[in-house]
């Protein structure tokens, strides 16, 4: 009998336990999520699949993940909905956010509207030639955090493929993925060598394929200049990867030199956000009402060293009219230094315009009719430092 007893009294001790363990588990919710924190940068990048992908559902759920996570950056790929896409951004009370169109599913950026001040957000790669590379132009966001420049491009590079890299085929989606990696490496170099870069967004291929099939050897070879922060991630266990459905790991985040030094500080992380976890219904519920990729997300914390001159830090008002514009554009600007310049540069970063700015000029005006209708490029230098920049549609 006593036996029976103590057999009968583990038994109920043990589904309490069971119980327990399962209500600490479901207990668990989205806003138990942790990552931003105020003395750290930190940016994510997600693919949020055709959203919302569960109408009013989706909505709801991202707005939460959102502010859980409390990022100064998000930048979004697949926004299918320009009205839900301003909805969600209507209750992130903090935040601000852009979206140029919903095209090819739309990139977006989502801010902290009192921390990161926008210089400009402009589309790159926009005309017909580049279609084969990209897709979805990139969308360059110009931001100021506390004192320091920062350019994030945000990406959604051209998907599937048999994985083997056929350069000679344009049509191949290896080759497309390949050839926007060569030409975004060539825009950076080209328009903002010395300054602080990150590249991001959903790549649709992985970093651990053989030289001869890696669509991303161009940054690789040139490791002194550039670095993917998650390549641990993708080197490790693929239950940390950012699309468990293949699985693979995606959804990268690429940085310049220039930013090598804030990563290897002791308050860096770089995480794939499993939020699954903190949803009842795990996966299955998170793949059915959000998306089907994971955010990648880094912070750090910036040097306190700038590398740009004092007179960078304040704000800078540069503006241009009209624009679009079919011959000429006036730009307007606030600068009083005698080392001023404005520069203009097409999408292969050939710089095609330079004037001079004289004490106390506030305004230059362009003269472009001989040159062809396209997007261009406008810099505001000081002492050979980039204050601000423009995105000007030239339409005969």
């Amino acid at each position: 009998m006593k036996t029976n007893t103590d057999q009968k009294l583990k038994q109920i001790l043990r589904s309490i336990f069971i119980l327990f363990v399962g209500f600490s588990a479901s207990s668990q919710t989205i806003e138990d999520i942790s990552f931003g924190t105020d003395d750290t940068f930190e940016i994510v990048t997600w693919n949020i699949e055709h959203f919302p992908k569960n109408n009013q559902t989706t909505i709801e759920y991202v707005e939460r993940i959102l502010k859980a996570i409390d990022a100064d950056v998000y930048a979004i790929q697949e926004v299918s909905d320009i009205n839900d896409f301003n909805e969600l951004v209507s209750g992130l009370s903090m935040y601000e956010g852009y979206l140029e169109s919903t095209y090819f599913a739309g990139l977006a950026y989502i801010y902290k509207k009192d921390v990161v001040q926008i210089n400009s957000i402009y589309e790159i790669y926009t005309t017909s030639e580049y279609w084969k590379a990209f897709p979805r132009s990139p969308m360059v966001l110009d931001l100021t955090f506390k004192g320091e420049r920062m350019l994030i491009i945000n990406n959604h590079f051209k998907c599937c493929g048999d994985g083997n890299l056929d350069a000679a085929n344009q049509n191949d989606e290896e080759a497309r993925r390949n050839n926007a990696s060569i030409l975004l490496k060539q825009y950076i170099d080209a328009n903002f060598a010395d300054l602080n870069v990150l590249l991001v967004g959903d790549l649709n291929d992985v970093l651990t394929d053989s030289d001869s099939d890696n669509v991303f050897k161009t940054y690789f070879d040139d490791a002194e200049n550039y670095k993917f922060v998650d390549y641990e991630i993708a080197t490790g266990n693929s239950t940390g990867w950012s699309f468990p459905s293949w699985p693979s790991h995606l959804d990268h985040i690429l940085i310049t030199n220039e930013l090598f030094d804030e990563f290897t500080n002791d308050d860096t992380v770089v995480e794939v956000i499993k939020i699954e976890d903190y949803i009842t219904g795990g996966w299955n519920t998170y793949d059915s009402n959000i998306s089907d990729h994971r955010p990648v997300a880094l912070k750090f914390k910036l040097n306190q060293t700038l590398r740009t001159s004092d007179e960078v830090v304040q704000p800078v008002h540069f503006t241009n009219y009209p624009n679009p514009f079919i011959a000429n554009t006036t730009f307007s600007f606030n600068t009083t230094t005698e080392n001023g310049k404005i520069e203009i540069f097409n999408l292969l970063g050939q710089k095609v315009f330079s004037d001079k700015i004289a004490a106390g000029q506030n305004a230059v005006i362009w003269e472009a009719k001989n040159n062809p209708s396209g997007i261009y490029i406008a810099k505001l230098m000081l002492n050979n430092n980039c204050l601000a920049t423009l995105k000007l549609i030239l339409n005969k």
